[in-house]
């Protein structure tokens, strides 16, 4: 059976850098992006060229060097829907084999009212006038109506349509807030895909979705646009972005992929990289990954409670959904603390090169599980100690 592939656009060095208190210096944002390719997404956001000098500069690197090949991602920048902007952004990706210019305007009533003053008449040529600047620039263009989420769906359609006619070829339908529900995103990608293709949009023209995570829903949400029909996911390593952040790369692509019977598409991605993806920006942005992180925390795969400890050393897939192989991990972690049972304690000590009856287990689960509650873990020394005391006891008559 063959299944659509989904396009994986990262906007980590682009909205993720827009993170409170996050900043990359162009050679970061280049060792990132190199990582990236690695991975193997499909699309770089490589950064906000019209920003700064720096970004610019950064932007063109990664569009020079990880952009070079035809196979490399394609090397994507951002631009507010101003010609400046547009002009400033192709300079700095025009150097990649694959550019892509990608341009946005607020389109829903607050936006319009309050930050961009524009009439919803205006807007639409707004968009118009911008797109086309960046199709005269490059092949590839993307064109965002922010806030969509919250845009009257009627409008939205209008904004689409302004955008698909001007020369865009790929259409992110954004919710900038995190403001939806699963339900209700899945209805309205529905409805726009279908109304903007009866109204004569060309059925080529590309479907993505960038989700935030105000309510702990961009995962969902973005999961919830590929059941509506959309293939292209916009996404940031570890979740990092503007406010609650983004919908996080490794959540999305582990759940395309665990989850294959219930999306029906494919992730191309190459997922043993993302445990390493994930350490690198935690690295170079400073943003600390939760320990209970989906896939790439350091609990993702770790056990300590008796009942989960026996059932996976018995067989992992009693409690664990996915192979710590399968994001670059070499095995789970059994953590040893009050919760353990003997299973966990006699496998750890046989790693230790203690072998112990029954009897001697007995007495060493004792002291292990009264160590425990005076501690949060019990680490592989303290363990090794318990064990060579009982040891050195002699064997009772």
């Amino acid at each position: 059976m063959e299944y659509d592939r989904i396009v994986f656009f990262d906007t980590t060095l682009r909205d993720g850098e827009q993170s409170p208190g996050t900043s990359l210096t162009g050679g970061e944002k280049l060792e990132i992006a190199r990582q990236l390719a690695r991975l193997g997404v499909d699309v770089i956001e490589a950064g906000f060229p019209a920003a700064s000098k720096g970004d610019l500069e950064a932007v063109r690197a990664i569009a020079a060097g990880v952009g070079a090949s035809s196979a490399a991602p394609a090397i994507c920048g951002l631009a507010r829907a101003v010609e400046s902007d547009i002009v400033t952004c192709w300079q700095g990706i025009r150097e990649a084999a694959r550019p892509r210019l990608h341009t946005f305007l607020g389109t829903s009533k607050l936006h319009l009212e309050h930050q961009t003053g524009l009439t919803p008449n205006q807007a639409l040529v707004a968009i118009q006038d911008a797109v086309s600047v960046a199709r005269s620039l490059a092949e590839d263009v993307q064109f965002s109506p922010m806030d969509a989420g919250r845009t009257d769906p009627g409008y939205l359609v209008e904004a689409c349509l302004a955008a698909t006619e001007s020369g865009a070829s790929t259409l992110n339908v954004p919710d900038t807030v995190g403001y939806q529900t699963p339900d209700e995103w899945r209805e309205l990608l529905a409805r726009l895909i279908a109304e903007t293709s009866a109204a004569g949009t060309d059925s080529s023209v590309a479907w993505s979705v960038h989700c935030h995570d105000d309510l702990g829903l961009a995962t969902a949400n973005t999961l919830a646009g590929v059941q509506a029909g959309v293939r292209q996911v916009e996404v940031t390593v570890n979740g990092i972005g503007e406010r609650a952040g983004n919908a996080s790369l490794e959540e999305v692509a582990m759940a395309l992929v665990t989850r294959r019977d219930n999306y029906g598409v494919e992730c191309a991605l190459n997922t043993a990289e993302l445990t390493r993806t994930s350490r690198l920006v935690e690295k170079l942005t400073g943003i600390p990954v939760q320990p209970n992180k989906a896939v790439v925390g350091t609990n993702a795969f770790a056990h300590e409670a008796g009942i989960h400890q026996d059932g996976v050393l018995k067989h992992a897939g009693t409690y664990e959904i996915m192979n710590p192989e399968s994001v670059g991990l070499d095995r789970n972690r059994i953590v040893l603390g009050k919760h353990s049972g003997r299973h966990a304690l006699a496998v750890h000590l046989e790693e230790l090169g203690y072998e112990l009856d029954r009897e001697r287990l007995d007495l060493v689960f004792a002291r292990f599980k009264d160590l425990a509650d005076r501690h949060k873990m019990v680490a592989g020394e303290e363990l090794a100690a318990l064990a060579a005391r009982e040891l050195s006891q002699p064997v009772a008559e």
